[in-house]
């Protein structure tokens, strides 16, 4: 609340899997079986780009944000609804 009243923004952006090098590496790694299960029930059925990611860091920081505090931003492509609601029907 006090960095509030000095004009500060306080967000958070929780993504998902982003495909950087780190993540490739991991996808051939003994959890990569785990990660490859979690992009394809995704709804969005793959990994994000550091770009997407990125967009959503632009309009947080930018004046088109400018009235967005306090919040949390999900960018995992429907990863956590797929966990707490059930399998995506991609129809």
């Amino acid at each position: 609340m006090r960095w509030g009243r000095r004009g500060a923004r306080i967000n958070a952006i929780s993504p998902g899997i982003v495909m950087t090098p780190l993540a490739k590496d991991e996808l051939n790694d003994p959890r990569g079986e785990g990660y490859r299960k979690m992009i394809e029930s995704s709804i969005a059925g793959r990994a994000a780009t550091p770009d997407e990611i990125a967009n959503v860091a632009a309009l947080l920081t930018g004046t088109d944000g400018a009235f967005i505090t306090g919040s949390d931003f999900l960018v995992d492509g429907g990863t956590t609804a797929v966990h707490w609601f059930g399998e995506a029907n991609r129809g």
